[in-house]
């Protein structure tokens, strides 16, 4: 495809932030551009990003098959990433995505028939303190269960967008793409919402509550050193 004027200036815009001679410095932002705008990483969106950065398409191509947050498949307005690392697994974190495939009909790093919603198990979502967690689009649905997990996909399907438990208000593939590109949001409530919750702020909320501090030291450990053997061996 060719990308639209629109798209050349945001990604000259992008680049513009980095120092000159380091441009390959936007690779990352420039690919979440061209995700926002296909829905996926295309050969053509790595064409583009080669282009404007003075790349080879081997060396975007390389960045892009990486990291699992660029897709190489068109995905839907919702993203529904289910943890199925340790700690929720331990917590039922398998059976959610189990039932989750049943109720949805599809498997890992597949659609739903009306391309909706792109399903996908995730490795981790560094929540362990909420586990068994969820995500759409990288938004937070903490300690959810088979019934509740099935709740919000459903209502995704009728339309909907519920609130996640922490986090910014859900915006679509396409948006949170641009934003992830460090693009101005469309909404201006796209920054909105909770944060750290409880669970995370524990330790800190016990330290203070003792008033207790981290000790620093006065000066820095001195480094360790090594002495030649007395018999004169190195």
């Amino acid at each position: 495809m060719t990308f639209p004027d629109e798209t050349v200036t945001e990604a000259r815009s992008i680049i513009e932030r980095y120092p000159a001679g380091r441009s390959r410095s936007a690779l990352l932002p420039m690919l979440h551009l061209v995700q926002s705008v296909e829905g996926c990483v295309t050969p053509e969106g790595v064409k583009f990003c080669a282009e404007q950065l003075g790349l080879t398409t081997a060396e975007v191509g390389a960045v892009a098959t990486f990291y699992t947050m660029y897709k190489r498949r068109p995905v839907g307005d919702w993203l529904v990433s289910v943890c199925t690392n340790l700690s929720c697994t331990l917590l039922g974190g398998q059976e959610i995505f189990d039932d989750l495939s049943r109720h949805l009909g599809v498997g890992h790093d597949e659609a739903t028939a009306d391309g909706t919603i792109t399903f996908e198990h995730a490795e981790c979502l560094a929540a362990c303190d909420y586990a068994p967690v969820m995500t759409v689009n990288y938004e937070f649905y903490d300690h959810v269960d088979p019934a509740s997990a099935r709740g919000l996909v459903d209502a995704l399907g009728n339309g909907e967008r519920p609130a996640p438990t922490r986090g910014a208000p859900l915006c679509t593939f396409a948006e949170i793409s641009r934003e992830l590109a460090g693009l101005p949001p469309a909404r201006a409530d796209a920054v909105a919402g909770p944060a750290a919750g409880v669970p995370s702020l524990a330790g800190l909320l016990i330290a203070e509550r003792d008033s207790r501090q981290a000790s620093v030291a006065d000066e820095p450990p001195a480094p360790a050193t090594t002495s030649a053997s007395s018999d004169g061996g190195s």
